[in-house]
């Protein structure tokens, strides 16, 4: 590690404060799937910003979008109309086939819009007593860290020292579809789940699952919330996990690579109902829907369309899941995934994640370790079959390296 780097991090931890644990790298550029820190070493991001890298680093033409709307209008606040606003809600609105769109930043914010509509359509709509309204939530789950969302983790990481936490959330077993049934009462506005459930380690419900999750929501007038913040946008080979099983949420949330990385953009996607409630002055955000954030995210939906990625994320995802089975080593245990949303889980007795994410840092690759014995995988959907090939060689000795 070079004195340039071992500045960096020591004036980082000198002035920051320390709630993440980040690899001991200092990346200074980035291009389509590659990075490079400030020594000019060229490494393979399998990390993606946590899949809000989906269209590659730095890609021209959400950059040339950006640049152009950055010269005209950036921030107008939602007191008066822009010209980016009406055409942002069309492009996603038939992107995505949704009725109704709210416009936040990040992710976060997104969850926390949603969990406000669900709640005063149950008071309005379904005739829930006020106060009374329950969400349903899975265990293992990660929707955000603002106090709200955590409040309902099972996650003692993100709860410890952080309550007391807000009432009105029931948690479940993930992937458990009786387990939902036996939850809902007349009470229950919603049921909050990631369709692939990625800080837990890439955990995938069983086949059928969201089919009968679906029946349930419906028949119990219980809105469908799906958190596609992480999933979205090409990462499992389709529009929307939710397609992998043929269904529609009521509620679908959207961030992270809605931008493709240049500016924090998220979306509440749902029908008439949840968010046919709000009315003037009852939720907003000085940054949501401006002008440039609106610009961005078009050029990053267009890209994604026009330029396959979301087909390419299938193709590749798939040579890379069975690159990664074709592993013979003895420190797997299981590898799972869907499109270019991948996880290698490792046998607890072959030691922290993090060390060979370590050792990967080494061989030119970056990812990221979770839960301690996980290593997730997800590169940009443009990603080639010559550079998917380039990385299982490197996770193949990697896998297979003795580090006693």
């Amino acid at each position: 590690m070079s004195s340039s780097i071992i500045d960096f991090l020591a004036t980082e931890a000198r002035f920051g404060a320390h709630n993440y644990e980040p690899i001991g790298v200092v990346l200074s550029r980035g291009e389509g799937v590659w990075v490079w820190d400030t020594d000019s070493n060229r490494y393979l991001d399998c990390l993606s910003a946590y899949s809000a890298i989906n269209q590659g680093h730095c890609h021209p033409k959400i950059l040339a979008a950006m640049v152009e709307q950055a010269h005209r209008l950036t921030l107008t606040s939602r007191a008066f109309h822009n010209d980016q606003l009406a055409p942002f809600y069309e492009e996603i609105a038939a992107l995505t086939g949704s009725h109704r769109v709210l416009p936040m930043n990040s992710g976060a914010e997104a969850v926390e819009s949603a969990i406000k509509s669900v709640r005063k359509w149950g008071y309005e709509m379904k005739g829930v007593p006020d106060g009374q309204a329950e969400i349903i939530v899975c265990a293992n789950n990660f929707h955000g860290r603002t106090l709200g969302i955590v409040g309902f983790s099972t996650d003692p990481v993100t709860r410890t020292h952080f309550g007391p936490f807000a009432p009105g959330f029931k948690i479940i077993a993930f992937g458990d579809a009786a387990a939902l049934e036996e939850a809902i009462t007349p009470n229950t506005v919603a049921f909050l789940v990631e369709p692939i459930q990625g800080e837990a380690g890439v955990i995938i419900p069983p086949a059928g699952y969201f089919t009968k999750v679906r029946e349930l929501c419906t028949a119990n007038n219980v809105m469908l919330v799906l958190d596609e913040i992480q999933t979205g946008l090409g990462r499992t080979g389709k529009l929307l996990a939710e397609q992998h099983e043929g269904i529609e949420a009521d509620v679908t949330l959207l961030g992270k690579a809605l931008s493709g990385g240049f500016y924090p953009v998220s979306a509440v996607l749902s029908n008439n109902e949840v968010l046919g409630t709000l009315r003037p002055g009852q939720h907003g955000s000085t940054f949501g829907g401006n002008p440039l954030a609106c610009a961005v995210a078009r050029a990053a939906m267009r890209v994604l369309v026009e330029e396959g990625m979301i087909e390419n994320a299938a193709s590749q995802g798939a040579r890379f899941l069975e690159g990664l089975k074709d592993i013979r080593a003895n420190t797997i245990r299981e590898v799972r995934g869907r499109g270019l949303m991948l996880a290698v889980e490792l046998h607890p007795e072959a030691g922290r994640a993090r060390r060979y994410c370590e050792a990967l840092q080494g061989k030119g690759i970056l990812a990221k370790d979770t839960h301690e014995h996980t290593i997730r995988i997800a590169p940009p959907l443009v990603i080639t079959s010559d550079q998917v090939d380039w990385a299982l060689e490197r996770f193949a000795t990697t896998l297979t390296q003795d580090f006693s």
